[in-house]
Order: C-alpha cells, then sequence, then structure tokens
C-alpha cells in the first residue's frame, strides 16, 4: 500500500457510541490535527452528522490549502450496509436503525465520503502501519475489544465485506448459548462475554450476590466501576477481578480458535481499550487455543506445519497501534481506496 504523495490530504473520522474524532491527515506527515467531541445520541442522529461535518469543515479550512484532498474516509459501528451505507440496528448507537449515514454525509458536504465499519478501518490501520507492516503479512484478522467488540478481515490486502457489507461480525459469534443477554438480543456472544461492557457487567453481578468484597469496596469508594478499574485490582492482585479478566480471556480464546480453524490466516490482532490488559486475558486464552483449535495447534510458532508461514507461524498478538487505529484507519481509507481503483483499472 503506498502512501507517498506528500500533497494529499484526507479527512478520518472514527465515530463511537461515546466520542467521535475527526482528523487531518497526510501520508507525509499522519495527523495533523484532530478534534474530539462527544457523541450526542440524545440529540439523535442528525445531530451528530451536524457535528461531525462542522469539524471536517473546520480542519478543511485549516489544512486543505496547497493539498489535493483524496477523500473523507468514515469508520462506524455496525452492523453497517455497504455500498447504500445504511446502519441496520446497532447496538452502541441506539436509535440508528436504518439510518442513512453516507446518504446524509455527502448531502451536507456536497464531498464524496468513504463509509467501512469501525473494526474494518482498524484493521486497515494494523494491515498498513502496524503489525501486518512490521510482519509482512497480506492477510490478518483484528478482534477489537471495546465498549462493543468488532472485528475486521483483510484477505490477500483487500478487506473482506462480504456480501451486504456485514462479514466480520466475530462480536456476535455466540460463546456461551445461555451467557448474559446481548445487545443485539442474542445470549453470550463474544461481546457479552468480552468487551468492556461485559467485564463490568460481570463485576457488578459478583457484587449484586455478595461474592466480590475488594471489588464491593472499591465501587463504594469511588463510584460505579470501569474496566480500568478492574484492571488495577487485578493488577494489585484481587482474586475475582483476575478470574473475571480470566473468563475474558477464555470467550476470546474460544472465539479465536473457530476463527483460526476456519481462516487459517497468518495473524490474529487483539486491539481496543480490554487488550491492554493482555498480561491479563491472554494466559486463559492461549490455553482455550491449545485446546480448541487444531490448526492453531499444528501451525503456531516452531509447530510442525508452521514453516514457510509468512510470519513464522500462525501469530496472535495485541495491536501495535492502540486507541489509534480506528482514526489512522479512517484516515488512510481513501488511500487504500484510491490505490484498489488504480489496481483494479
Amino acid at each position: 500500500m503506498a502512501l507517498e504523495n506528500a500533497q494529499v490530504l484526507t479527512i478520518g473520522i472514527d465515530l463511537g457510541g461515546t466520542n467521535l474524532r475527526v482528523a487531518a491527515y497526510t501520508p507525509e506527515h499522519g495527523v495533523l490535527n484532530s478534534i474530539t467531541l462527544r457523541t450526542r445520541l440524545e440529540a439523535g442522529p442528525p445531530a451528530v452528522v451536524d457535528d461531525m461535518c462542522d469539524a471536517i469543515r473546520e480542519l478543511l479550512h485549516q489544512y486543505e490549502e496547497g493539498r489535493e484532498l483524496a477523500g473523507i474516509g468514515v469508520g462506524s459501528p455496525g452492523p453497517l450496509e455497504l455500498p447504500a451505507g445504511r446502519l441496520h440496528h446497532p447496538p452502541n448507537l441506539p436509535g440508528w436503525d436504518g439510518f442513512p449515514l453516507l446518504e446524509e454525509m455527502e448531502k451536507r458536504l456536497q464531498r464524496p465520503v468513504l463509509l467501512e465499519s469501525d473494526a474494518n478501518v482498524a484493521a486497515l490501520a494494523e494491515y498498513a502501519l502496524g503489525l501486518g507492516k512490521q510482519l509482512g503479512v497480506e492477510s490478518l484478522c483484528m478482534l477489537t475489544l471495546g465498549t462493543g467488540v468488532g472485528n475486521g478481515i483483510i484477505l490477500n490486502g483487500k478487506l473482506w465485506h462480504g456480501a451486504t457489507g456485514m462479514g466480520g461480525e466475530a462480536g456476535h459469534m455466540t460463546i456461551h448459548p445461555d451467557g448474559p443477554l446481548c445487545g443485539c438480543g442474542n445470549n453470550g456472544c463474544l461481546e457479552a462475554c468480552a468487551s468492556a461492557t461485559a467485564l463490568v457487567n460481570a463485576a457488578e453481578r459478583l457484587i449484586a450476590a455478595g461474592k466480590a468484597p475488594g471489588l464491593a469496596l472499591m465501587n463504594s469508594e469511588r463510584g460505579p466501576l470501569t474496566a480500568r478499574d478492574l484492571a488495577e485490582a487485578a493488577q494489585l492482585g484481587d482474586a475475582d477481578a483476575r478470574e473475571i479478566y480470566a473468563e475474558t480471556g477464555r470467550a476470546l480464546g474460544i472465539c479465536l480458535a473457530g476463527l483460526i480453524n476456519i481462516l487459517n490466516l497468518p495473524l490474529y490482532v487483539v486491539g481496543g481499550g480490554v487488550a491492554n490488559s493482555w498480561d491479563l486475558l491472554s494466559p486463559a486464552m492461549f490455553r482455550e487455543l491449545e485446546r480448541r483449535s487444531y490448526v492453531y495447534a499444528l501451525t503456531a510458532p516452531g509447530r510442525p506445519a508452521s514453516k514457510g508461514m509468512p510470519c513464522g507461524g500462525t501469530q496472535v498478538l495485541p495491536a501495535k497501534l492502540g486507541a489509534e487505529a480506528g482514526l489512522l484507519g479512517a484516515c488512510i481509507l481513501p488511500l487504500y481506496s484510491l490505490q484498489a481503483s488504480s489496481v483494479s483499472a
């Protein structure tokens, strides 16, 4: 993926259920400037789109002179229907069912906009700028563990969309059939078992049952717990917090085992805020991989069938780009699209 033209400008938007971020980007200098705003869900989708478009116009006013705008890229929570650019029952954007996000943005801006799922743009960033570039692979699968769980897949250098743009929804793979209720309406999805929301819900269930005195004390002193609070408690040795993270790692391992058995890719990347606690998650995750994926057992680095694989065997690693992956992916999405068009022409 070539990003050489320093006179090219792109705008990237990372739309989340809590915050939205808008950045101006050039291939030579990276992110020039970014604007972070609260996502005003209570005001409705049109108001949020207005906020995004106002921020885009502000950055274009500052940085477009002397540069060619290559495009505007947006990473949005899904499920997302493509190429129509319409959202369908997004669990983390209540009130957005059926909203034509692409159409509404292009109508306001009078410029072409490229829309992808937030997990797809994060995967694109890790492929082009992060671990994919570092390890020299052309295919990867990424899970993002944040408020929800996203999934992006790159196959032979191309984003995998499926038939309607909804390919890559491993966050709604059933892990525990009788598990916690997910925002999608199913029980026991990976999102209900391994997201930041799931971690907090698990702690609250233990506290309500009187089974986690240390976490109950933390809750009474600090107010509602966050995933970061739980990670801190686990690092300090709280047994209940450590078990919550172990259960999260098990759920993640079950999902990854299925993905590895199906896809047999060289690289699986785990990103999002929950992945910052890799040392708490990964032991249980790797135990599940060894137990449940014969493909992983055969192709992990140093195993019999790992020879000749692009990065020395099936790699499962924490994301390199951290919280910036979604925004960077949205920024380079127009460049990726331009290159894909030139290759197919």
